[in-house]
């Protein structure tokens, strides 16, 4: 049901603030309250929006076929992916993909709920911070808000999220994450051996795959795509981000040490993969995570899925010292207690790769 309240640009912060957030509305019910402009804290800074005129021409971030994991060549191009680029796409994985459809299905059916459902787990109301429903990325500490709604899902054990988590969402959810676990360990293990880490267990295991957070993202249809955005510049704080987008596009990652942004086109059936800032740090910078944001749409609404591999909030991240056992290298991080660099990225909107910078020596 969408709200009764009439929203225009001019409208006063207090009231879209008490639809979108304290009601739980989102900003899925703004873009069904019939606006035609944004309201005014949605309209980013120039140097902050979006226009598909500047995505490079003809660049693309590898797309990579795991159809065959004995294949030396596909290990050097995952490796290669993640140190030049931080984004790889990757075919024949081995998730299965009415496993994909599913929680696609399942991430309209939890954002079709009536605003009065989906608020029950909203930050005042859940009975967990492990379920969360909100709106933008850090409302409070952002000058300019962000087009997207999101559940946000901290997996504890199967018994916690059949208990806790929405029943629209998760039977799906935890199937997505169950059917990814082969290739996450099969990727890190590629990834590791460049780094002369041989074997994932005990401790190594728990820095890199520690803990798991899933998240439903919607992007409603915008009115003013051009003036705002669905995601702001950032790297993410993971070890990797496995990510299922839809057909309807609109991921954009940053070059390398340039301003020029690619558009990730959708590959029906592939899985989206990013090297996150827990990883840059653990390589000692030799794997780079890499700013990406995502525009808003003004004619379709968009879905994705992101699974986040991360350390555990207890967790000490530093530079492997399998990375400096060919001499000559020196750390370019410290150790930093990975629940006080999470707090860090939350505690502030999005800023590109700044958060990194937290843990440089």
């Amino acid at each position: 049901m969408a709200p009764t309240i009439a929203i225009t640009t001019n409208t006063e912060p207090s009231k879209v603030t008490e639809l979108v957030l304290n009601k739980g509305f989102g900003v899925k019910g703004l873009s069904e309250s019939g606006i035609t402009c944004l309201p005014n804290q949605y309209i980013q800074p120039l140097e902050e929006r979006i226009t598909v005129s500047e995505a490079m021409p003809g660049g693309s971030i590898p797309i990579i076929d795991m159809s065959n994991w004995d294949d030396l060549k596909m290990e050097e191009l995952i490796c290669d992916a993640a140190e030049k680029w931080g984004f790889f796409q990757i075919v024949n994985h081995g998730v299965p993909i009415q496993v994909l459809e599913k929680v696609q299905e399942a991430t309209h059916r939890f954002f079709g709920l009536p605003a009065e459902e989906k608020n029950k787990y909203s930050k005042e109301n859940s009975v967990s911070n492990n379920v969360r429903y909100g709106t933008s990325f850090t409302p409070q500490a952002e000058n300019a808000l962000e087009w997207k709604d999101y559940l946000s899902l901290f997996y504890v054990s199967d018994d916690e999220a059949s208990a806790l988590w929405p029943a629209a969402c998760k039977d799906e959810a935890l199937e997505y994450m169950k059917k990814t676990e082969l290739v996450i360990k099969r990727l890190l293990g590629v990834l590791m051996r460049r780094l002369n880490v041989t074997e994932i267990a005990g401790e190594k295991e728990n820095l890199l795959i520690g803990s798991k957070r899933i998240n439903l993202n919607y992007y409603p249809i915008c009115p003013n795509p051009e003036l705002t955005v669905g995601v702001g510049r950032h790297s993410d704080v993971s070890t990797l981000t496995i990510l299922l987008q839809d057909e309807i596009g609109g991921l954009y990652v940053r070059v390398e040490e340039s301003d020029n942004w690619i558009h990730v086109p959708p590959v029906k059936g592939s899985l989206v993969i990013n090297v996150g800032d827990a990883l840059q740090i653990m390589s000692n910078g030799r794997y780079k995570s890499v700013e990406h944001r995502v525009a808003a749409n003004g004619k379709s609404e968009r879905i994705s899925v992101p699974i986040f591999v991360n350390p555990r909030p207890e967790d000490m991240i530093c530079p492997f010292p399998e990375v400096f056992a060919a001499g000559g290298e020196e750390a370019i991080y410290k150790k930093v207690l990975y629940s006080d660099y999470v707090k860090h990225f939350f505690r502030k909107a999005h800023d590109g790769k700044r958060t990194v910078d937290f843990a440089k020596i």
